[in-house]
């Protein structure tokens, strides 16, 4: 009897691909998309979303063509506690979240994977550029081949049974080869644009849409430098991220840049760029995926796609992780990720919750 897969579907290419390779590699597929929020009924235009209801069409044909069935599911509430709220009580904090990173904790590999056990299904499919790997030690999580789309960095907290229960067919294949698959296969999306930005805000002005969602307006306060002395007014302090330097409105003989957001002084501090470099911090919800050595040299990575660094890492007994680099790094960043590697394998990541040590 065939093994069954469930394919998480957005519509695009990749997973419309992924369905295909899981097909061809003799699973009995079903494809879902899962229906994160309301977008075209709020105004929100297709080329810069994702989950429309055109997307959802565009899943569906792919199935039709391939000849499984289609499901749409209903994750909005969770989609709205888990990411929407989490990601706008991150930035009130004065963090900089990554929501794709919650997304996949919570929705896809956990709501969709409850959905893929109670369907019976064997595995969940994405089009992630990642791989699962197992050997007599468990079940790796790998970068994808292909380094340019590699998205092993918002994956890092699969579990283990996740990761025994998770098929990423595209990290063998580079963007270019799964476009041309698509094409062979007549799928109309071969060439349809990859998703850009925060999905919810396409427009990318965070500081209006946590105003709109929450009814609240931002506050003004004091942009501060390192000395203390008050240099300006910023607009709200969570329109600001670590390291801005375009937008702060403010006519200085030096560059300014964000170095530290305080939301309970709401004021915002601004430094040099030299300013912005530090060696150390605290990361938690941190999950091992692989075991790590007493002051073992690793790779680090603070951002998506910004190049990995070496580090080392030491648990805390309250379970945090202390990392240090080997060299300074610009603009740590609270609330963002930093993912362990060594070499493609991933060895464990956490949201980065402190930089002032």
């Amino acid at each position: 009897m065939a093994k069954k897969a469930l394919i998480a579907m957005s519509g695009g290419v990749d997973s419309s691909v992924a369905a295909y390779l899981m097909k061809e590699a003799g699973y009995d597929c079903i494809g879902v998309t899962m229906k994160l929020y309301d977008n075209e009924d709020i105004g929100m235009e297709r080329e810069k979303t994702c989950c429309s209801l055109s997307d959802i069409e565009d899943a569906r044909s792919v199935c039709v063509k391939l000849g499984i069935p289609y499901y749409v599911f209903n994750f909005k509430d969770d989609f709205k506690e888990k990411v929407i709220d989490n990601f706008i009580s991150c930035y009130q904090k004065g963090m900089t979240p990554n929501p794709c990173i919650e997304c996949n904790r919570h929705l896809k590999f956990e709501h969709l994977y409850k959905r893929a056990k109670a369907l019976h299904c064997d595995v969940i499919v994405t089009g992630h550029y990642a791989k699962v790997v197992q050997d007599e030690q468990g079940y790796h999580l790998l970068k994808g081949v292909d380094e340019t789309k590699d998205q092993s960095y918002v994956l890092y907290s699969l579990t283990e049974e996740q990761l025994a229960h998770t098929c990423f067919p595209l990290g063998d294949y580079t963007k270019a080869e799964i476009r041309k698959i698509a094409e062979e296969q007549g799928f109309f999306n071969a060439h349809k644009h990859d998703s850009q930005d925060i999905c919810f805000i396409p427009d990318g002005d965070y500081m209006a849409f946590i105003e709109k969602t929450t009814g609240k307006k931002s506050e003004p306060g004091d942009f501060v430098n390192q000395e203390g002395e008050i240099v300006g007014q910023h607009k709200g302090y969570y329109g600001y991220t670590i390291g801005q330097r375009k937008g702060l409105g403010i006519s200085a003989p030096k560059p300014y840049y964000v170095t530290e957001i305080c939301p309970e002084e709401n004021k915002v501090i601004l430094g040099s760029n030299e300013d912005l470099f530090k060696t150390d911090l605290i990361a938690d919800d941190f999950n091992w995926i692989e075991e790590l050595a007493e002051d073992e040299v690793v790779k680090a990575r603070i951002r998506y796609h910004q190049a990995e660094k070496e580090a080392t890492a030491k648990k805390n007994p309250d379970g945090t992780v202390a990392i240090h680099f080997l060299e300074p790094q610009r603009a740590i960043t609270k609330g963002q990720a930093v993912v362990l590697y060594r070499d493609k394998h991933v060895v464990g990541g956490g949201t980065i919750k402190n930089t002032n040590l």
